[in-house]
């Protein structure tokens, strides 16, 4: 373990994902009580920023945040992390406004519905939906419509290479690119840190296996669900994934990275050492700091002209 994380394993709760009401709470009252080294500045500077607000037209209607730079031509459709069970815009905010400043696009934040009392499709229906109304108004938005991407950190980048999945099976919007942050990919659980990391940080074997249950209820996985469940992986937008060492996801998420490039689509894949599930989010480390920065690099140079 990056001896900078380790000192703060000792203040993060373990993650009890089979009771969705009280991880809801949990994530309410650490980010109210965590050190500022762990929130990290919780409401980081907007400087340079427009930030709105907006419902997207849909059925039902899909509350994003819209983090517009100064002089941006791309936008990533963003989609948060929790499990498809916990956060909100709010608590996302921290990470969508560091994506905005460091990568120079807008950032649309998505407010999909949460499981389990809304399970799949439901949260890839919300996210589907805002990359159609991105691309339909990318003139409003003040970006070109062929510079659009989408990511998003843990269940939220199972979602975005879903919409991916999608959206190449459907003809429908084009993407640019996939960045993908520690995604949930796999509902079976069989790779060996699936199998081995049964008490790590944040997540674990575990509780993985609850927010599935939460997500699926007792419909069978399927591709846009569990994007490793693809058999076909051609003529996806070129992807960045990142993993940490010490996850569960980390063996899925390289799996498919290298699935990826053996249907020749480009990828980028970044393995970060002596890292745990969402420790980036612990800003005081520079491994966090590092990985952060990288996001955004990634994303500018992928959205340039």
């Amino acid at each position: 373990m990056d001896p900078e994380l380790a000192a703060f394993l000792p203040l993060i709760p373990k993650a009890d994902m089979t009771d969705p009401i009280a991880a809801r709470k949990l994530l309410a009252e650490l980010a109210a009580a965590a050190p500022r080294e762990i929130t990290a500045a919780s409401a980081p500077g907007t400087e340079g920023l427009e930030v709105e607000d907006h419902m997207v037209p849909a059925d039902p209607d899909v509350p994003v945040r819209i983090y517009r730079p100064r002089r941006a031509h791309g936008a990533i459709v963003w989609l948060r992390g929790g499990g498809w069970i916990v956060g909100d815009l709010d608590t996302e905010h921290p990470t969508a406004a560091r994506l905005a400043g460091a990568s120079g696009a807008v950032v649309i934040s998505v407010d999909y519905r949460q499981a389990p009392e809304h399970r799949f499709p439901a949260a890839l229906d919300d996210a589907y939906a805002v990359l159609a109304w991105a691309a339909e108004n990318a003139a409003d938005l003040g970006i070109a419509p062929d510079l659009i991407a989408i990511g998003g950190h843990s269940a939220g980048g199972g979602l975005a290479a879903g919409a991916a999945l999608r959206a190449r099976d459907e003809q429908g919007p084009p993407i640019r690119f996939q960045l993908l942050n520690q995604p949930v990919l796999d509902d079976r659980q069989e790779t060996w840190s699936q199998r081995n990391f049964t008490d790590t940080p944040w997540q674990d074997r575990d509780s993985l296996t609850a927010v599935w249950r939460h997500y699926l209820g007792d419909v069978p996985a399927t591709p846009d669900a569990a994007a490793a469940r693809a058999d076909d992986l051609s003529g996806l937008p070129p992807a960045y994934i990142s993993t940490a060492e010490f996850d569960p996801l980390r063996d899925e998420d390289i799996d498919y990275a290298l699935r990826l490039l053996q249907a020749g689509v480009t990828v980028e894949l970044h393995q970060w050492p002596g890292t745990f599930h969402g420790s980036h989010a612990i800003l005081s480390a520079d491994v966090s700091q590092r990985q952060i920065a990288e996001l955004g690099a990634v994303l500018r140079r992928a959205l340039a002209d």
